[in-house]
């Protein structure tokens, strides 16, 4: 038996609204939202009590779906550093294939999107950069630029 495809990537925010509008201004589009409790949510993420609400994105291709998390209950923690580099194990970032790099970088700024050091360029392939969203998300927007090339061949560090 093999896997059948990517269902989401799932993040817990401290700000639902404002992770929504994060995301729909990268340009995901915006699903459906959700209050989730009971006894599936408690045995299926392993804590008691969980209300929680989620709101499910997707890319504009609809093959890959980002679902937001906000915990009422228990109060989600943050890790330490709030702000993790990012060389620190787990999820690394989440990369997007983005048709204009520079505009997108800026409509991301009204959020409080930093980048974190560049828009460095990758041979004559891609202009490339990482910055940080909500709750410290490290998004990775990649331009293709130059020669044709598969959007899963944008190199990764």
């Amino acid at each position: 038996m093999t896997v059948i495809r990517l269902d989401n990537v799932a993040i817990v925010v401290e700000d639902l609204d404002a992770a929504i509008a994060f995301f729909t201004d990268l340009g995901l589009e915006f699903e459906d939202r959700a209050q989730i409790e009971g006894e599936f949510a408690d045995r299926t993420v392993g804590l008691d009590g969980v209300r929680s609400e989620i709101a499910m994105l997707r890319t504009p291709d609809g093959h890959g779906r980002l679902e937001l998390t906000t915990y009422a209950h228990p109060e989600a923690s943050f890790s330490e550093p709030r702000t993790p580099p990012p060389n620190t194990l787990g999820l690394h970032r989440l990369m997007f294939a983005v048709d204009d790099i520079d505009a997108t970088v800026a409509r991301l700024r009204a959020h409080g999107a930093e980048v974190l050091d560049a828009i460095a360029q990758y041979e004559d392939s891609y202009r490339l950069c990482y910055l940080r969203g909500p709750n410290g998300i490290i998004v990775a927007l990649a331009e293709q630029i130059g020669r044709e090339a598969p959007p899963a061949a944008a190199p990764s560090a």
